[in-house]
């Protein structure tokens, strides 16, 4: 076999081993409870932008991006902004890459991929750090309830006729709000690309968990995701990613739009 397909397939049947080997499952369950507890998800920066994601999540959301090449990221919840710059950033890198293939200059101030960022308090520190940013061209960003009907027109209007979009749910992870967004966001998803709904993990964790929040067992993004998807044919759980990453907040929430 080619060396490059064998690599693949060794790849492809460890991850799947994954999804039956239920000792390692469950540690790696236990560890990511342990290391909740510990508020270890606010460690990181991406391009100097603290982004509240595990490190396994960054390289699922580089992953996804680049294999399918969406002209515009759409994610809901803002935060500090780090989620954002590392989606403009892989699509900065997707620009290059296909400004060298078609030997064409690349003009930076004319972005051809885009993020839409949406979240009801962009806090002024925070919206004046993403708008000094190398990445901020690449970035629009509207304050409002991802729910609310006005939010969602100016969402599709900054998405235009992109062909290709992408979609992140991450603000409000109780299951009435992520179904309204789900019914919102998710027909913006084209064929081939991805909607990820993240905190899935909350209905994995113990009752109570999260004592300051209105979301928990029963009633979290994992919960909508279930009820949402029998009427969507066109989506299926990408079971696959979250069997190799293991540790990850978004179990079945790695949505792909088939097609």
């Amino acid at each position: 076999m080619d060396p490059i397909a064998q690599f693949q397939q060794d790849r492809s049947n460890a991850i799947e081993s994954y999804a039956r080997d239920e000792g390692f499952s469950a540690l790696s369950g236990e560890w990511l409870r342990q290391s909740m507890e510990r508020r270890y998800v606010y460690n990181f920066d991406w391009l100097g932008r603290p982004i509240i994601q595990y490190p396994q999540d960054m390289v699922a959301m580089q992953e996804l991006i680049w294999a399918t090449r969406p002209d515009v990221v759409v994610e809901t919840g803002i935060a500090h902004g780090g989620s954002l710059i590392l989606s403009a950033s892989i699509l900065a890198m997707l620009d290059y890459a296909d400004a060298v293939a078609e030997g064409v200059p690349l003009d930076p101030a004319k972005p051809r991929r885009r993020v839409v960022g949406i979240d009801i308090d962009i806090r002024s520190h925070n919206r004046a750090a993403i708008e000094t940013h190398p990445m901020a061209s690449r970035i629009t960003m509207l304050q409002g309830s991802s729910i609310d009907t006005e939010t969602v027109e100016q969402a599709r209007i900054a998405v235009g006729d992109a062909k290709r979009v992408m979609v992140c749910l991450d603000s409000m992870h109780t299951h009435d709000h992520v179904l309204a967004e789900l019914d919102a966001y998710g027909p913006m998803v084209t064929p081939g690309c991805y909607l990820v709904v993240f905190d899935s993990f909350v209905e994995d964790l113990p009752q109570g968990f999260f004592p300051d929040r209105p979301w928990d067992v029963g009633n979290n993004p994992k919960t909508a995701v279930k009820a949402w998807l029998p009427g969507r044919p066109e989506f299926e759980i990408d079971r696959d990613m979250a069997s190799k990453l293991q540790v990850t907040v978004a179990p079945d929430g790695f949505l792909r739009r088939k097609g």
